[in-house]
């Protein structure tokens, strides 16, 4: 196991109701006058956004409204976000959403005290040292950036999809209530729980050993995550289902599963560039489709992990080699996400074509370097091509 610092302050307020506490905690965290980020209008037809904004008014805090985020965030709305925060002097942020508007208040909240432009800090031209205070009302459990300091970006010129990752943007507390995600479309909820898998899956694949008891934090949060999310596809209204597929997002991804181990983080790098060119691709169904065939390759490359992921998460049996057990739990693997999730299993569905690999190489190692050392299995562009190909 590697040395480690473990560090996750957000406050979490979690259960029915909750949005109505969401006033008190701005001014407990000292917010006085907040920039409410929204996306489209299901947070205003469900009357999310009204509850919210009348806990404000009660607490004696003001707001400003600050809507269409689109999924796939972009960057011209963090600038105009930035200019509004800035005119109207607001000292706390607010994202009403989910992943998108909780990552776009995030690169808001630290471009705010910045001079320059905040994309600096996605492409490592400045480092984070200061942001507006940041707290989230989730409404889809997927992200995990309720929970983290992390936000994913695309800049609309060169359709680069970049993450940056800092503590100063780490959420002072998310509102988490999961009555909310009830009426969520069925694709949504997949999506979500395709990413938190993920979340896990960067941080399991890893060359560290002796690290038992993330590994089966990590195991053990899959195990539920794969049962609730049958029961919460066979029945929306199911609140305890909800409740567990909601916390199961945040765990996932607020740095628990990763203490003490090496991460990998590549198949989301592959994922950004296929919801980069195409932002019509949602990221959980780029993923869906991206991480078995990562995980195939890593089979013949790799099959440590894959194998004990086969076993201990998908029943499959100690017997033949690592390689032929890590193949059968990417089966079982691929059967959930397509069976009971109804996700897509090949690019050639996402819209891409043969010819389209050229450029995903060519962008993912632009945006990584041209060898992407230090992670699971080290990436040049013979890899990434070939990853790319199975995943066709």
């Amino acid at each position: 196991m590697n040395n480690f610092t473990f560090f996750s302050p957000t406050k979490f307020v979690f259960g029915r109701g909750v949005e109505s506490r969401t006033g008190g905690l701005c001014k407990q965290f000292g917010g006085t006058k907040v920039l409410l980020v929204y996306g489209g209008g299901s947070v205003v037809k469900s009357g999310l956004l009204s509850r919210v904004e009348a806990s404000l008014t009660e607490a004696g805090i003001k707001y400003v409204e600050f809507g269409g985020i689109q999924p796939n965030p972009i960057d011209t709305k963090v600038y105009e976000g930035i200019e509004l925060v800035r005119k109207e002097g607001i000292d706390f942020i607010l994202p009403v959403g989910g992943g998108s508007a909780i990552d776009t208040a995030k690169a808001i909240a630290v471009g705010v005290p910045y001079n320059g432009d905040f994309w600096d800090f996605y492409v490592g031209k400045a480092k984070v040292t200061s942001a507006l205070p940041v707290a989230t009302v989730l409404t889809i459990p997927a992200a995990g950036s309720e929970g983290s300091g992390d936000s994913v970006i695309t800049k609309i010129d060169g359709m680069n999809k970049l993450g940056l990752g800092s503590e100063h943007m780490r959420p002072k507390f998310s509102i988490m209530n999961p009555e909310i995600t009830m009426t969520l479309p069925a694709n949504q909820t997949a999506y979500g729980i395709v990413d938190m898998m993920a979340h896990i899956f960067e941080r399991y694949f890893t060359n560290t050993r002796d690290v038992e008891v993330t590994d089966r934090v990590a195991e053990g949060l899959l195990i539920a995550i794969i049962n609730e999310a049958k029961k919460v596809m066979a029945d929306p209204m199911n609140y305890e289902a909800r409740a567990n597929i909601m916390w199961s997002g945040t765990i996932a991804h607020n740095g628990l599963c990763g203490v003490g181990r090496q991460e990998d983080w590549m198949t989301h790098c592959m994922e950004h560039e296929v919801s980069g060119l195409n932002d019509k691709v949602a990221h959980g169904a780029g993923l869906a489709v991206i991480f078995p065939a990562w995980m195939t390759f890593m089979a013949k490359h790799n099959p440590y992990k894959g194998a004990q992921l086969a076993e201990r998460v998908f029943g499959i049996e100690a017997k033949g080699t690592e390689e032929e057990r890590a193949l059968k739990g990417i089966e079982k693997l691929k059967e959930f996400f397509v069976g009971t999730l109804k996700m897509p299993k090949t690019l050639r569905e996402l819209g891409f074509e043969a010819k389209d690999i050229d450029e995903l190489v060519r962008k993912f190692h632009q945006n990584n370097g041209e060898t992407v050392e230090g992670v699971y299995y080290t990436m040049t562009k013979e890899v990434t091509r070939a990853i790319y190909e199975i995943a066709l």
